[in-house]
């Protein structure tokens, strides 16, 4: 395809890494909410909304908004969109992709003269990695109409607060509440996102049609013993909760890999007053669980709990699970599903669903409207660094998809 060609995958690419020059490190992409990095990041990708013929405004809380009109002024509007802040040392394809296609999409929508019966709003949200500060999803929720003012107040590490940040960062002072879009006037919301895992690449497939965005589960497990010394203390006698907490690890991987779509996680393990002479006397450890079905999660954490305790009372030693976080499952609505599914076919492609593992701002949409999401396969599953890839290839394929998604919705195809 010629690089005049909006959707052409070497201009896309070639955004991507003009965008990702917007860092707060040089040699590495780390572009935190409200900072001058992302404050850069807007300027160009408002102007590139400009040139693709969106009118364009930054909002209340910081995300870059443009809108390309429908037949009538007050259409409503299909959004599009992904996130432009980053994690630290973070790859040019999470959240940037997205933003980048929706752009794309819109500028030849413009260029073929095409007028939709609804409006497209692309957005370019600000906060979704949450680094920053202590609240995350802002943007999202802000447009959702469930943004938490208190959230203002969030401190970041070098005491500045989020409403000093959003005033240096040149958005409009006012009622973030005000953002908040009526659902009567919103048909739905699509995000295009690399798939952050390995799963289309094992087989071989471009994109992917997400089902839902799975909901997790984070909890603390403590198990609690007697210290020992190493050498005097017998092992029948011992009362240690490491072993135990081995048991239970294996036995939550066990759990996890009896059910399809199911994934446990213990990211981090702790021994307090540990030594090497010592039997231990507490461990602690994290879970992660998530599933795209909350009813099959929530039978996994009560299954967990149960063989966690029974292990416990098997080795004589005591364990208490706090739950620190819970997020529900997000499901993608399911004629939006079979929309972009043609989409794919209608390009050669095999039609795929998978569920997201990872969160995105469609969570914040979640009971306000449809959403859908369009997985691009990413090599090797890396993301988050700088080996993050995907190729031109695929995301020339994946924003001819997401066009005729988009086009397709107005015409009711």
């Amino acid at each position: 395809m010629s690089d005049h060609d909006p959707l052409s995958g070497s201009v896309l690419m070639g955004r991507l890494d003009e965008l990702a020059h917007a860092t707060s490190e040089p040699g590495v992409l780390t572009r935190l909410t409200l900072t001058p990095a992302h404050r850069e990041a807007a300027k160009l990708v408002s102007a590139w909304m400009r040139e693709a013929g969106m009118s364009v405004r930054i909002d209340r809380i910081g995300n870059v908004v443009g809108r390309y009109e429908g037949a009538t002024r007050d259409a409503p509007a299909l959004l599009v969109g992904s996130h432009i802040d980053t994690v630290r040392n973070a790859g040019r394809f999470d959240g940037n992709l997205g933003v980048v296609m929706g752009i794309a999409a819109v500028a030849d929508l413009a260029r073929r003269g095409c007028v939709l019966s609804h409006a497209v709003e692309v957005i370019a949200f600000g906060d979704e990695e949450g680094l920053r500060f202590r609240t995350t999803l802002t943007g999202s929720r802000a447009v959702a109409g469930v943004f938490n003012p208190s959230s203002l107040a969030d401190v970041d590490a070098d005491g500045v607060t989020r409403a000093q940040a959003l005033a240096d960062f040149g958005a409009p002072r006012g009622d973030v509440a005000e953002e908040a879009r009526d659902p009567a006037h919103v048909l739905g919301y699509i995000e295009a996102h690399i798939e952050q895992g390995p799963v289309l690449e094992d087989r071989e497939l471009p994109v992917g049609v997400v089902t839902a965005i799975n909901g997790a589960t984070r909890a603390e497990v403590q198990v609690r013993g007697v210290a020992g010394h190493a050498g005097t203390l017998p092992m029948h006698m011992r009362h240690d909760p490491l072993s135990a907490a081995a048991e239970m690890i294996l036995a939550i991987e066990a759990r996890a890999r009896s059910e399809a779509d199911l994934v446990a996680t213990v990211g981090t393990i702790s021994i307090p007053k540990g030594a090497v002479n010592v039997v231990p006397g507490e461990v602690r450890f994290t879970l992660d669980l998530r599933s795209p079905v909350d009813s099959a999660r929530n039978a996994a954490r009560a299954d967990l709990e149960g063989i966690m305790k029974g292990i416990a009372k098997s080795r004589s030693v005591e364990t208490t699970l706090r739950v620190t976080y819970e997020a529900p499952a997000t499901p993608c609505d399911p004629a939006l599903q079979a929309r972009l599914s043609a989409s794919v076919a209608h390009f050669g492609a095999a039609p795929f669903h998978l569920p997201s593992g990872a969160g995105h701002d469609a969570l914040a949409f979640r009971g306000r409207w449809p959403v859908a999401m369009l997985f691009v396969r990413c090599a090797g599953g890396v993301s988050h660094n700088n080996d993050e890839y995907a190729s031109p290839q695929d995301i020339e394929l994946a924003s001819r998809i997401l066009t005729h998604f988009i086009e397709g919705f107005g015409q009711g195809a």
